[in-house]
């Protein structure tokens, strides 16, 4: 039986509770612009990168800004929310310091940019990861798998062996389809469990013991 060759962790709702001043940063965006703003239509930025929900505002709900425009108002207005305060996640430091403990190396895949990141990694404490991938750093961001690959590759692991670890259906899908399996800890609807796809309500539940494969068959042992 063979530990994750790797934790790849999602940032936002994940490991600090930013997901929901994200979207409240997006709803206040469409409200400002008379766009309809509701749950179901908010719901649908979870986990999106700024230059992905900027396009999206324009294409889909028709506000009256440029890209660039809307692009620059979220990530000004979703960055001045994180430096005002960051709530880490229950049980998240618990499951970094058991994956140093068990000598699984760490990096963090988020859809934030880089400043965002480099907040929450100093909040979180940046020795907790051997690695990091932000907004703009590979080719194609969430729900692309080039993000997931991309910290696989900086850590030297094969991505079928690291357990990703997300909280919404775009990131989800980023990381299944890099190959990894998938811890998920939603925090809006949409992800199913499956055969590669454990489902939790708080990481304080997380064992990364419960992980351990059967290097042969590659089948997850039971939790």
């Amino acid at each position: 039986m063979t530990l994750p060759a790797a934790l790849l962790c999602d940032m936002d709702g994940t490991l600090v509770d930013t997901e929901h001043a994200w979207l409240q940063t997006v709803a206040t965006l469409l409200e400002t612009e008379g766009a309809p703003a509701g749950p179901d239509v908010v719901a649908a930025f979870a986990g999106a990168p700024v230059a992905d929900a900027a396009e999206r505002a324009v294409r889909d709900h028709g506000i009256g800004l440029t890209v660039a425009a809307a692009a620059a108002r979220l990530d000004r207005d979703f960055t001045a929310g994180v430096a005002s305060g960051i709530t880490v996640q229950p049980g998240a430091l618990r499951l970094l310091d058991q994956a140093s403990a068990l000598g699984i190396p760490v990096a963090l895949v988020t859809a934030s940019e880089r400043h965002v990141a480099d907040m929450v990694l100093g909040a979180l404490g940046a020795h907790r990861f051997a690695a990091s991938v932000a907004s703009g750093e590979s080719a194609r961001g969430k729900p692309h798998p080039d993000p997931y690959l991309a910290a696989a590759a900086a850590l030297g692991a094969d991505p079928a062996r690291c357990l990703a670890v997300e909280d919404t259906p775009t990131g989800a899908a980023a990381a299944l389809a890099a190959g990894c399996r998938l811890l998920a800890v939603p925090t809006v609807p949409g992800i199913t469990a499956g055969p590669r796809t454990t489902l939790v309500e708080s990481l304080t539940a997380v064992d990364l013991l419960a992980f351990q494969e059967d290097e042969g068959a590659g089948a997850a042992r039971p939790a």
